[in-house]
């Protein structure tokens, strides 16, 4: 499919016409896009360039400099489609739940984000970046990610304050740390300081323990 998209655009002479050209550009920019994804999320940056990019997604490394300007281009667009992993997996509804107070909201935002991470590898491979690679595309995708998890929150919370007295910036931090390092430590070895991250009901028993601590602050 990509293949014949690719055929198209650099064919103007196939007859059918502007429409059917704009049709299958958009449908090779989500191609690189989806192809930049995977190998980032496969191998890192070491080995994140145009030629391995348009390699995997089967195209002219030109389209890549047309549509994207570039390897930094690239790199924004994946950083802009973090902020829509954000929407998608946390999703901006209560979910079933009252969010009646402070504690409410982080307990789903802190399952989600458990539940949303385990299941993303490239996201994984971000995390791991963040805390041992200091560079300039490291940390624009840090900062999408984190930028669209303070705009859920901001949204979400309405007039949902914390408890007095709780610093919730250092608490909320601290939360998803502890998150972000029980997803790490499960895909390098699958156990976390002894607990075993595994199985559906290790998982259970990791968010329960989860949100034990929410309430414990936030009651």
């Amino acid at each position: 499919m990509l293949n014949e998209a690719v055929n198209l655009e650099n064919s103007p002479g196939t007859g059918e016409g502007p429409e059917r050209r704009v049709r299958d550009r958009g449908a090779t920019e989500r191609a690189i896009l989806v192809a930049a994804k995977g190998l980032l999320a496969e191998e890192g940056f070491q080995n994140f360039g145009i030629n391995a990019v348009a390699r995997r997604a089967g195209c002219d490394k030109q389209l890549i400099y047309r549509y994207y300007g570039g390897l930094d281009g690239l790199v924004e667009a994946i950083g802009t489609d973090l902020g829509t992993w954000v929407k998608d997996r946390i999703p901006e509804d209560a979910g079933g739940m009252f969010l009646l107070t402070y504690g409410d909201l982080m307990e789903r935002l802190s399952l989600l984000l458990l539940d949303a991470l385990r299941n993303d590898p490239l996201m994984r491979r971000i995390l791991a970046w963040e805390i041992s690679e200091n560079t300039e595309q490291v940390r624009r995708l840090s900062e999408a990610r984190s930028k669209a998890l303070a705009l859920w929150l901001e949204r979400m919370r309405g007039s949902l304050a914390p408890p007095k007295g709780v610093d919730a910036a250092a608490v909320n931090a601290v939360v998803i740390a502890a998150i972000q390092h029980l997803v790490l430590a499960a895909a390098a070895g699958g156990q976390c300081a002894g607990l075993s991250l595994k199985t559906p009901k290790d998982w259970e028993n990791a968010a329960t323990a989860l949100k034990r601590i929410v309430r414990g602050v936030y009651g």
